[in-house]
């Protein structure tokens, strides 16, 4: 059996049809033909130059070392990992069919697979950076091979995804590693996704629990909130109290509850701010969940937009890199971040 990584989309703008429809797509504009029917990658080169006349030779052979393997190597019973990219979680999937060629199919909707979801919303953070970095491969369809990725994904759905007791340390592969020499292996990782995965490992570890709180307390704080934080123990609903101005009378006035646990939190958690928010009298509230939100949830966003902001895993490191000058220093020693710059790689497949 083999592992596989595939995108649902460079913004994500894939990712509702691919879970719904229970089906991994290949989303390549325009490309209405049976990839079936071609006899080998050089027929699929070919085809590649006449569909997109303007791409360059690297960028053809970059989609045929994609689209071969999603044709012709993908087998039902290999399992695949299918990343969001709207949130900080991963879906796992086991193939459950042929490749399906449907010439009727809304474009770019004309090429799939069918899968069986083994698990969603599986959180980022429960996985070893040095998976992490597998799963970080730029391209839309690539194999998963190093450091043993089948076996220890497998072993970790068998035992109820919970994270390795002793994590593994993320490293590049050197030029002397056998895998980068299969073109449809991983090439090129997001390294702003890894920043923030090793981010995400080191506030789980340091903020856990109780903690979590106190970090977005910080944030808020930096943002130019006064606050009040509950102490330890029962908080009916209430974590934090944050409003503008130096006494906190200004408007306007934030309940904010914080869920620290891997889990997604559900509609009733969201209701128990809504309920504490009017104890309280509140203007607004903030949910903030480290295991981001099911889907109850996601499905509340449009009719309490003016009431209450979501924060997941993602949201939360986003507005403490956008707020970290402004952290207290004690806790910038806790945290020990660094700003960078790195060249801009570009996603080739679309």
């Amino acid at each position: 059996m083999a592992l596989w990584l595939a995108r649902m989309g460079r913004h994500g703008e894939y990712e509702e049809r691919f879970l719904t429809d229970q089906r991994i797509y290949l989303c390549w504009d325009g490309l209405n033909y049976d990839l079936k029917q071609l006899k080998d990658k050089r027929e699929l080169g070919d085809l590649l130059r006449r569909v997109y006349p303007s791409f360059p030779q690297g960028k053809v052979s970059n989609y045929t070392g994609q689209l071969w393997p999603f044709v012709h190597e993908m087998a039902p019973g290999d399992w695949v990992v299918v990343p969001y990219k709207s949130k900080p979680a991963i879906n796992i999937g086991e193939i459950a069919g042929p490749y399906i060629y449907d010439p009727h199919a809304h474009d770019p909707y004309y090429h799939y697979r069918s899968v069986k979801w083994i698990q969603k919303d599986i959180p980022r953070s429960i996985f070893d950076q040095d998976l992490l970095y597998s799963f970080g491969a730029f391209k839309t369809i690539c194999s998963v091979a190093r450091n043993d990725a089948e076996r220890r994904v497998r072993e970790m759905a068998a035992a109820g995804w919970k994270a390795s007791p002793i994590p593994r340390v993320a490293l590049p592969p050197t030029a002397g590693e056998d895998e980068g020499s299969e073109e449809h292996e991983e090439g090129v990782v997001d390294l702003e996704q890894l920043a923030r995965d090793q981010i995400a490992k080191l506030i789980n570890w340091k903020f856990k629990g109780h903690g979590l709180p106190r970090l977005v307390e910080a944030v808020l704080k930096a943002q130019g909130y006064t606050t009040f934080r509950s102490p330890a123990g029962p908080d009916k609903g209430i974590d934090i109290l944050a409003a503008p101005g130096s006494l906190g009378f200004g408007s306007p006035r934030i309940c904010v509850q914080v869920k620290s646990g891997d889990t997604p939190v559900d509609a009733p958690t969201l209701n128990q701010l809504i309920g504490a928010m009017q104890n309280v009298q509140a203007d607004q509230g903030l949910l903030v969940s480290w295991g981001g939100f099911k889907s109850s949830v996601d499905k509340e966003v449009p009719t309490q937009f003016f009431r209450v902001r979501l924060w997941d895993q993602d949201t939360l490191i986003g507005e403490l890199l956008a707020n970290y000058d402004k952290l207290d220093e004690d806790l910038r020693t806790e945290l020990p971040l660094k700003r960078i710059w790195t060249l801009a790689v570009q996603e080739d497949a679309e």
